[in-house]
Parts: C-alpha cells; sequence; structure tokens
C-alpha cells in the first residue's frame, strides 16, 4: 500500500473511532459492550497502519537517498519551514540561480509533480498571511526611521477553511479520482423456502481536476532589496492575500467558472432554516447530521449572524445564548465574510455546520512565482511585477456531512 493510501486509511479509521467516542459523549454515557469492541478495534488498525506509516515513510526516504536525492537526507516540511520568498525573489531579478531551501524545495517539487515550474516554486504554506506592502521617501533634511516592525497591516477577511481541518492532497500530477461507497448489498426477512431479496453493491466517485488561480503584484525595488526578516513577512503576506483569500473563498462556496466547487454549491448538502432562530431550530439542524451518521465539528458562519446568535437567548426568560463562550452548545464557532451572505431583499446569513474533515483540497502545483523586472511602468520606476499561480482542486467526500441555514435574518 502506497504512502498516501495508508495516510487515508488512517484517517477514515480515526473518524469512525471519534465518531463512536462522540455519540457516547453527546448522551453523557459510557460506551457500551458492542461500541467498546469496535473501538477496540478500530484502535488495533490505526495501530497497525501507523506501523505501516512508518515503514512506508522509511522506505521513501531511503529510494530518495538512493537516488542522491538531497531532500531525502531530512523532513520534506523541515525544508519548505525553511524557504525564503524574498530570496528567490531577489535571485529572479539578479538572475542567478537558487540555493539552500530554495533550490531543494523547487527541484523536490518538480520531480514529485512531474513538471517545470515556469518561475520558481515555493510552498503555499510560506504565504498563508495577509498584508499589502510598500515603502515611502525620506525628506532630504529630515530623516525618516524605516519601522518595517511596526507595519500597519489592512484589514482582511479572516481565512478559515484550512484551520477547519480540510484534507490537504499534495504532490499530483494527473486527475484524481477517489472511488466511493455507493449502495450495499439488501438483506430482509423471509418465510421458510421463500428467495432471500437480491441487491448488487454500487461504487461511486469523487474527481479532483487542476484548476488555476493567480494573480500580478508590483513591487518597488527597494522592498524587494532589504534583508530584514520583517520585509520577507510583508513580500509573504502580498502573495498570500492574492492567492490563500482565492482559494479560501473557494473551499467555502466555490462553483463560479473555473473554479473548484466548495460546500455550499456542493449537490447533496443538507439544508435547514433557522429563518425563526430558536435553540430548538439550531438543534434540529444538528440533529439532520446525527441520522446520517455525520459528525458536527463546528459552526462557521458570516460575521453579522455571529451578532444575531449571540444576542438570542435560548429560551425566553432565562439565562443563556445561543452563542455563548466562542461556542454554539458544545461546538466551536468561527466568523468570517469569507462565508458570504445569500443576497436578497434584505440579505441573510448563512450558517455552516458540519465536519470540514471531509473536504479534499487537492494541490498539483504549490506556488509558482515569476519576476518580471522588464514590464513597462514598473521598469521605469525600477520597480518589479511579480507573478504567483498555484494549481488546486476541492471536493466533498460526504456532502451530507454539512447542514447548511441560509434564511437567517440580519
Amino acid at each position: 500500500m502506497q504512502l498516501a493510501a495508508i495516510r487515508e486509511a488512517r484517517a477514515a479509521k480515526v473518524a469512525e473511532a471519534r465518531r463512536i467516542l462522540a455519540t457516547a459523549e453527546t448522551e453523557k454515557r459510557s460506551l457500551n459492550p458492542a461500541e467498546q469492541s469496535a473501538f477496540d478495534k478500530f484502535k488495533a488498525e490505526i495501530t497497525s497502519l501507523e506501523a505501516d506509516e512508518q515503514r512506508a515513510t522509511f522506505m521513501e526516504d531511503c529510494e530518495r537517498r538512493a537516488l542522491g536525492d538531497p531532500v531525502g537526507d531530512r523532513s520534506f516540511s523541515a525544508v519548505q519551514r525553511q524557504v525564503n520568498v524574498v530570496e528567490v525573489i531577489r535571485a529572479q531579478m539578479e538572475g542567478r540561480s537558487l540555493s539552500g531551501a530554495a533550490a531543494e524545495f523547487a527541484q523536490e517539487t518538480e520531480r514529485r509533480t512531474g513538471r517545470k515550474a515556469q518561475g520558481v516554486f515555493v510552498p503555499l504554506s510560506a504565504i498563508e498571511s495577509r498584508a499589502v506592502n510598500t515603502t515611502s521617501t525620506a525628506p532630504e533634511l529630515v530623516p525618516t526611521i524605516h519601522r518595517a516592525d511596526q507595519y500597519i497591516e489592512p484589514f482582511r477577511n479572516s481565512l478559515l477553511a484550512r484551520r477547519l481541518g480540510v484534507r490537504v492532497l499534495s504532490g499530483l500530477s494527473g486527475n484524481l479520482s477517489i472511488p466511493k461507497h455507493g449502495t450495499g448489498t439488501t438483506v430482509g426477512w423471509v418465510a421458510e423456502n421463500a428467495a432471500l431479496p437480491t441487491g448488487d453493491m454500487s461504487f461511486d466517485g469523487v474527481t479532483l481536476a487542476p484548476k488555476h488561480a493567480g494573480g500580478i503584484t508590483e513591487q518597488s525595488r527597494q522592498l524587494i532589496m532589504q534583508s530584514s526578516p520583517d520585509i520577507e513577512q510583508l513580500v509573504r503576506d502580498d502573495l498570500s492575500f492574492m492567492l490563500a483569500q482565492a482559494i479560501d473563498s473557494a473551499l467555502i462556496k466555490g462553483g463560479g467558472t473555473n473554479e473548484p466547487v466548495g460546500v455550499l454549491s456542493t449537490s447533496g448538502i443538507q439544508t435547514a432554516s433557522l429563518a425563526t432562530l430558536s435553540w430548538q431550530n439550531v438543534l434540529a439542524m444538528l440533529q439532520k447530521l446525527d441520522i446520517v451518521n455525520a459528525s458536527a465539528a463546528n459552526i462557521v458562519a458570516s460575521t453579522k449572524a455571529k451578532a444575531k446568535l449571540a444576542g438570542t437567548l435560548k429560551a425566553a426568560g432565562i439565562a443563556g445564548y445561543i452563542l455563548e463562550g466562542g461556542k454554539v452548545g458544545d461546538l466551536p464557532a468561527y466568523f468570517s465574510n469569507q462565508v458570504a451572505e445569500k443576497t436578497g431583499t434584505p440579505n441573510t446569513g448563512r450558517v455552516i455546520a458540519g465536519d470540514w474533515s471531509q473536504v479534499m483540497l487537492g494541490i498539483w502545483s504549490e506556488v509558482d512565482i515569476l519576476v518580471n523586472p522588464y514590464a513597462e511602468g514598473a521598469y521605469s520606476k525600477g520597480n518589479v511585477l511579480i507573478r504567483a499561480m498555484a494549481t488546486v482542486d476541492a471536493a466533498v467526500r460526504h456532502p451530507e456531512a454539512f447542514v447548511v441555514a441560509d434564511d437567517l435574518a440580519i
């Protein structure tokens, strides 16, 4: 079994074991004998898969070292953490080769994906924060102290999806098809000498295919030439604003032209109504997940929904609000403008309950950075244009693992 398959199988077993514990915790009881037996079985299978993963990882590292791959001598994730985005841009500006962690990451990513970068590959995780960038000119007579460490960031939407635990599948090359169980064998009670009911198992599939996102930003020569770690962070932030927010939005609601299909646009998600906001209707919403054997991991909603939930009592005249201490019931709640309101007259807020580990983010290309110091306009000012692109797709393993109410009055 390949390493990716082992990890997928282990994640599935962990989810099943967690579901058993969650059921008992919800009902405030200990595991019954059948549940304990099932949990012990999953525990043994998880332990076995972890051992398989260690062996597969060891063999993969050995094979890399046998091929003379420098990344094989240390963790690939450790290499990712050492990539300096500004150093990559500066190397392209100066027409020199990459060195150190940046060179190792770029070479390893090209080997894994089988494709040559148009610019230079840098890890997507290296730019997952937000900001914009600029510098100012000092007056001739009065000196100005440039305090990059005190940079004033603009307000941006809080990014949610990857923080909520979506499954990340990296290093992809061709289109991805993941088999999925459809229907099972039919079983029924029959009289003596009567025919048993028949029914064949059926299977479905979840597919991911490359979708491209990117943008171009202009940055000053002075900014790029600065060696301060604070400048490194500013450049990361600017690139992140172009890509991370677009990917996050696609995971939540994507479905437009050339976009991945996100949760809100996925066919088969469950719906509920909070037009009349009450604790009973919230419980009814969560009950829909229990009925299909899915577990609610959290609540995600638009920012205006936050005030509505926090200002509504569970029951009239009794202390206790629907949203208290950052939780709705026992579930952590997250709010962001990334969760778009439903447009109408008037607009209404969206509330999503579900398990975001059922969302898969496939990555074909980490961030591909290409610097152009010769573009008209930027060239005349000594600036450079920086293009950043990523190739990803998203899919939901079980659409029924999400319940959405999009009629909350705000």
